[in-house]
């Protein structure tokens, strides 16, 4: 069971102002043990940034679902020159990949929102346990005004599904924020943000939105009763 007074610590520790700080004490509070999952997007850009300028103890990994944008792939590779450092990669396992698309071919998650979940569960959710294993502290970049299912995280949360405390440093920061410091940091972002992309997943599932649309609208836009989720980030309680 967590100690969930050690939450309830570090979210009275957390300082908003500071990002930096409270990643520095997550690296102290879990040596070795604290890993940042980044998808490349320009949230994720922010904080492996403070990481590796600060040469923090926190492993940093990303998901490779063999679906990915190619703009995303060369983020990954300039992001790897700027700083120097190891971008650990994790892969689905191909046997499942395989299966899948033998028996329902390459499309099916455009079919029912089963299928979908199911493609996201074996190219991401899976993947995305082998990499959490053995870790205490997951470090994430959600953002509150990201959708209605983010409005009331907190900066430190007890996550039931993979049994770690997660770690949502980005919690308060809006998007304007996000890129003011990717500007002012010259830090490698992703060009299709540029394009209307704000969430930018795997290539047949991501598109542009339209000024006005909510931040989601560009994930699975063909789902109407989803809550545009994919499985990484549904276990909180």
């Amino acid at each position: 069971m967590v100690d969930q007074n050690l939450v309830s610590d570090l979210n009275r520790q957390a300082d908003a102002a500071n990002l930096v700080e409270m990643l520095k004490n997550v690296a102290k509070q879990f040596p070795g043990k604290a890993v940042f999952t980044t998808s490349l997007g320009i949230e994720d850009q922010v904080i492996t940034d403070m990481i590796f300028s600060n040469n923090l103890d926190i492993k940093v990994v990303t998901l490779d679902t063999g679906r990915l944008f190619e703009e995303t792939y060369k983020v990954l590779n300039r992001t790897i020159e700027k700083y120097g450092k190891q971008i650990h990669a994790y892969f689905p396992k191909h046997e499942s990949v395989e299966n899948m698309v033998t028996e329902k071919g390459p499309l099916s998650f455009y079919l029912s929102v089963e299928n979908r979940k199911e493609c996201c569960n074996i190219r991401k959710v899976e993947p995305l346990g082998r990499a959490l294993e053995g870790m205490e502290c997951w470090i994430t970049g959600l953002r509150a005004s990201q959708s209605d299912n983010r409005h009331d995280l907190d900066f430190f949360v007890w996550d039931a599904g993979f049994k770690l405390i997660k770690c949502n440093p980005l919690l308060h920061w809006s998007l304007e924020d996000c890129q003011e410091y990717v500007k002012k940091n010259n830090v490698p972002y992703n060009v299709l943000h540029d394009r209307g992309f704000v969430s930018i997943g795997c290539a047949p599932c991501t598109r542009a939105i339209q000024p006005g649309e909510d931040f989601r609208a560009g994930r699975w836009w063909w789902e109407n009763n989803s809550k545009k989720e994919c499985g990484l980030h549904t276990h909180q309680e």
